[in-house]
């Protein structure tokens, strides 16, 4: 339940529910306008709870507990449009997490910009047992963005997005340049 807003009068008061034998009873009114006063906040999170779930319109300070339930790590310092923008994307990110077209679209929601991913990727195998396979050096993955203001880019915070979306092995190399 949220708290701190102005006191909403409540759509429903207690008192416009009894008998008649007590609607003229001054304790009872003012007894039931207090209850009314503390079920008026209940009532308006439950009449408006489905806003609290989509994550367009869902309050600020919720996005974060609303990430957590889609097991989205949403991270510090991002902007409430680019956290709204990863939540309401939450399914198709974990659809495609650890592959280059899911690479690319989360760092499109993070940046707004182009994006292009060129991974070392391969693997390697032998039909001969005991040969030694092929040393193709570390595993890593090139991330260039395209955007109107490259200043305006926290490079380290992208770097860090991009970093918990690749496997822990790979080694990411970010590219951030103007349009």
């Amino acid at each position: 339940m949220r708290t701190g807003g102005p006191t909403l009068p409540t759509p429903h008061p207690l008192a416009d529910r009894l008998p008649a034998v007590y609607l003229e009873d001054d304790f009872t009114q003012r007894f039931l306008a207090a209850l009314d006063e503390v079920l008026a906040p209940v009532f308006t999170a439950l009449d408006g709870f489905a806003g609290y779930l989509d994550p367009k319109v869902a309050p600020e300070d919720f996005l974060d507990w609303l990430g957590h339930w889609v097991a989205l790590d949403v991270g510090e310092g991002w902007s409430v449009l680019q956290r709204r923008a990863l939540v309401a994307n939450a399914v198709q990110l974990h659809r495609w997490r650890g592959t280059r077209r899911g690479l690319i679209a989360h760092v499109r929601l993070l940046t707004g910009g182009q994006v292009e991913v060129v991974d070392s990727g391969g693997c390697t195998s032998s039909d001969r047992p005991g040969v030694p396979l092929p040393d193709t050096g570390p595993a890593r993955v090139v991330v260039r963005v395209r955007v109107a203001d490259p200043g305006a880019v926290d490079r380290v915070r992208l770097s860090a997005a991009i970093a918990a979306a690749v496997p822990a092995h790979v080694v990411v190399e970010l590219e951030v340049g103007g349009l």
